[in-house]
């Protein structure tokens, strides 16, 4: 196989004997993530050492059915972040989204809803619920779709569905 370089990449991966053996067991063994066997792969086509392949990106991408920019992205953390790093996933904590009943305000809910309806109404609905919840500031602001989830989790079944 032609070695093919870009001649102005800025992250060039060297691989050592050790990482390709670890790469190519990742492949070769076991279930792993997509995205875990893609790095792999990329890393193993891209690798410009002694026992490398040297592929251009271009090439890695039309090879492996993925974008240009993913070869380079991989490339880039490897070279960055080293190797351990880039065969780790990233947890972000800002992916989800912050909970908004935490275990007191659920047990403050559910003793609402259990308890007396308001005056004129057989039962609590979510909105009646919605409203109250930010009315005794056990939070701020939350949806009948909240309230509705956090009750179907303890089975609480006095509450109307019916908002009204």
């Amino acid at each position: 196989m032609a070695r093919t370089q870009n001649v102005v990449k800025k992250y060039i991966v060297r691989l050592s004997a050790e990482e390709r053996e670890r790469l190519s067991e990742l492949i070769s063994k076991g279930k792993r993530s997509a995205q875990l066997l893609r790095k792999a792969r990329i890393l193993l086509k891209a690798d410009v050492s002694e026992t490398g392949e040297g592929w251009s990106d271009a090439r890695i991408a039309e090879a492996l059915d993925t974008s240009v920019g993913t070869v380079e992205r991989t490339r880039r953390q490897l070279v960055t972040e080293g190797f351990e790093a880039t065969l780790t996933r990233k947890y972000n904590p800002n992916s989800a989204r912050p909970r908004i009943f935490d275990g007191a305000k659920e047990a403050r809910l559910i003793a609402l809803a259990c308890g007396p309806a308001p005056e004129g109404y057989a039962r609590w609905s979510l909105s009646l619920l919605e409203e109250k919840v930010v009315e005794l500031k056990i939070v701020e602001k939350a949806s009948d779709n909240t309230i509705g989830r956090v009750l179907k989790k303890t089975r609480s079944s006095r509450i109307s569905s019916a908002n009204g």
